[in-house]
């Protein structure tokens, strides 16, 4: 089984790639400061989005129309895509508990505790996303508050990597961040949305460091532009 290789692009946007295979989740590079890249260099097989708003839905439209790569996201957000990018390209609508397969893999997408309005004033209900891909399994937890269910991917799918937000403010901070590890139950962690503007800045090394105390997983502290492999 060859390995996944998980590259952070900045904020909690990731390309995911299996054997040339690749996978974007919230592509949000334009206007984005801490960007890896430019969304007009990115290819994608695929693009998976878990919330409309704009630090998520990001160049998604963009990014689609001249990869001509099929988005998966929550129906509200779909159809408002389908309107902006017309009938014929291939957009998998979905809500929360649904699961749509793709010939590389599949994703999931499960309940976050979030707001969620797209630029143009489309309320949807925001998810996280897990993610199955060369036989590895990523839960991309969007934007959420701490809450119990959090354990539930887990008890489903054996998970090999959780990106969890630190940030606080719009999400969980890094002290419920700790927390949340320990319901997800992944062994490795890649801390997401923080630092990216001065209301979420964190301390990555300070959420590693308790993650560590605790026993509860690994934490790979991703700068924007890096990527960690799954073997």
């Amino acid at each position: 089984m060859s390995s996944v290789e998980v590259r952070y692009l900045g904020h909690a946007a990731f390309s995911i790639e299996h054997d040339g295979t690749k996978v974007l989740i919230d592509p949000f590079l334009t206007g984005n400061p801490k960007a890896a890249a430019d969304a007009a260099e990115l290819e994608a097989d695929a693009i998976l989005v878990t919330h409309g708003h704009e630090d998520h839905l990001g160049d998604t439209a963009g990014i689609a129309s001249r990869t001509g790569a099929p988005i998966a996201t929550i129906v509200e957000i779909a159809a408002e895509l389908t309107e902006e990018l017309g009938p014929d390209h291939v957009i998998h609508d979905v809500n929360l508990g649904g699961t749509i397969e793709f010939d590389w893999g599949w994703a999931q997408w499960v309940p976050a505790w979030h707001t969620s309005t797209t630029p143009r004033g489309t309320v949807n209900t925001p998810a996280g996303i897990v993610l199955n891909i060369g036989g590895r399994t990523i839960y991309h937890l969007g934007d959420t508050a701490l809450f119990s269910d959090l354990a539930l991917p887990g008890q489903r799918h054996s998970l090999d990597l959780a990106l969890i937000p630190i940030g606080g403010r719009y999400t969980m901070d890094r002290h419920d961040a700790v927390r949340a590890a320990a319901l997800i139950g992944a062994p490795r962690i890649v801390p997401i949305h923080h630092n990216t503007f001065a209301a979420i800045d964190a301390d990555a090394e300070a959420f590693a460091d308790a993650v560590a105390a605790e026993g509860i997983a690994t934490v790979t502290i991703l700068d924007p532009g890096q990527s960690l492999e799954l073997a």
